[in-house]
């Protein structure tokens, strides 16, 4: 017996549930748009909207349904008995006379129809010529007026562009309560029974895998499929279908998300970055001003993170850095800076002046100042280092960095040299944060997120 294969079964489930979301979606914008394009649909698919019309409690309106039949009448009339015939006349007057009921009454008010309504008087107005709809109707159905342009021409284009307008017109049912009838939740309601179904199983699960996990917790984290069993904002589904698309793989909607996001991206990351940078230089410039950018203020509330006493523990890393890895590397230089100093403080002394009455002392090679020089610099080197590694010259050592820092702490701390730290910190903090701002004004930020896009989309090395 062969194995299942979960995984298989799993992805297939997940696609087959995909794939009924997105007919539900297609029949919830088709239901939306039902009304306001049934004029469309009845144009094209007429089979439709006589099957679907029943649904949303839709019927021919009696008025516009009243006078059509009138005008198939008539014309069945005119094409066996002929214009002058009595029962003619009588078919034609009636057809005036609902013609000024249809203009005062206006049958179009429900749903919104007042542009087709529009549409019957402007158009039977200027195939009269006429600037009242009224005359132009009373015209238009007597038997004048027939006789002189022939009424197959006439009701010609009433078929062709007065009927079409009569026809879509309809008379909507409504509840007790004022409602318009719909039954479409009929439809919906075996969706929303199966989506219900499906997302209460698989939230348990869930739940049941991940350890602290609550029930509640997996619907939670499922929020985006809610609008599935909610029987309004229907359109919302929108939403759970996109993301089971992409995540079932039927669909990549990468690139759709990507487009729909990319220019709000792009300015309300501008935005975010311009806050961030202007917050962050407005707080160190607070800091700079009340003098406790290094220092701890005990009326705010600190919470202390890693080692203690981090100010000195850095300077601490750096002594040892500078003494170990700095130093030995710029041995040439100070080498250089030594040799050159020896012979300027040798030549410029008065002993030399006396030295040069002796002779050959000017023939001494410069090899000598070099071996000096190099001598000192390899002592400095070496002094250092064993200073630092002696516990004795370790301790002398710190107290000379405790001494420095302090001088140096008690000459910042100093009215005037602190007065003009503070000024100097706070003048370059502002002229950071205006002159990004300025910039970021010249800067565009779609091209930013376009770069930023660019280099996403480079191959890894």
């Amino acid at each position: 017996m062969a194995r299942v294969n979960w995984s298989t079964l799993s992805k297939r489930w997940n696609q087959g549930v995909t794939l009924l979301i997105t007919l539900n979606v297609g029949l919830v914008l088709f239901n939306l748009s039902y009304v306001p394009l049934r004029g469309l649909y009845l144009q094209y698919v007429p089979t439709l909207v006589q099957a679907y019309d029943p649904l949303k409690g839709i019927e021919p309106h009696p008025q516009t349904q009243t006078y059509l039949e009138t005008v198939a009448t008539l014309r069945q009339t005119l094409a066996t008995q002929g214009l002058e015939a009595q029962e003619s006349e009588a078919l034609l007057a009636d057809l005036r006379q609902q013609s000024m009921t249809l203009i005062e009454e206006n049958p179009f008010l429900i749903e919104n129809q007042m542009a087709s309504f529009a549409q019957l008087k402007r158009r039977m107005r200027g195939y009269m010529q006429t600037a009242s709809a009224q005359n132009a109707f009373q015209r238009f159905w007597s038997q004048a007026y027939l006789n002189e342009v022939g009424w197959p021409t006439a009701l010609a284009y009433f078929d062709r562009r007065i009927e079409p307008i009569l026809a879509r017109n309809y008379f909507r049912q409504t509840i007790a309560t004022g409602q318009f009838v719909d039954f479409f939740w009929w439809v919906d309601g075996f969706f929303m029974a199966f989506f219900a179904g499906e997302l209460l199983v698989r939230s348990l699960v869930v739940s049941r895998r991940q350890p602290g996990v609550s029930w509640l917790d997996a619907i939670a984290r499922r929020w985006y499929e809610l609008p599935l069993v909610l029987p309004f904002w229907r359109w919302l589904r929108i939403l759970p279908m996109l993301v089971r698309l992409h995540r079932s793989g039927l669909a990549n909607i990468e690139w759709l998300l990507s487009q729909i996001t990319h220019e709000p991206a792009a300015y309300l990351s501008n935005r975010i970055s311009q806050y961030l940078l202007v917050r962050l230089i407005n707080q160190t410039q607070d800091s700079v001003q009340q003098g406790t950018l290094f220092t701890a203020d005990e009326t705010a509330l600190q919470v202390p993170v890693g080692e203690p006493d981090k100010v000195n523990r850095i300077l601490d890393r750096l002594t040892e850095l500078v003494i170990y890895r700095v130093v030995p590397t710029l041995q040439p230089d100070l080498e250089a800076v030594l040799r050159h100093s020896l012979k300027q403080a040798l030549t410029n002394s008065n002993l030399y002046d006396g030295l040069r009455q002796i002779p050959g002392i000017e023939t001494m090679p410069a090899s000598a100042l070099d071996l000096l020089a190099s001598y000192l610099a390899q002592a400095t080197c070496d002094i250092l280092v064993d200073s630092y590694d002696d516990e004795q010259g370790r301790v002398l050592l710190d107290q000379l960095n405790r001494d420095f820092r302090q001088a140096l702490g008690e000459e910042i701390k100093g009215q005037e040299t602190a007065t003009e730290l503070k000024q100097l910190l706070f003048d370059l903090l502002e002229e950071v944060k205006i002159n990004y701002v300025q910039r970021e004004k010249i800067h565009d930020p779609e091209a930013t997120l376009a770069e930023v896009d660019t280099l996403q989309q480079r191959p890894s090395s």
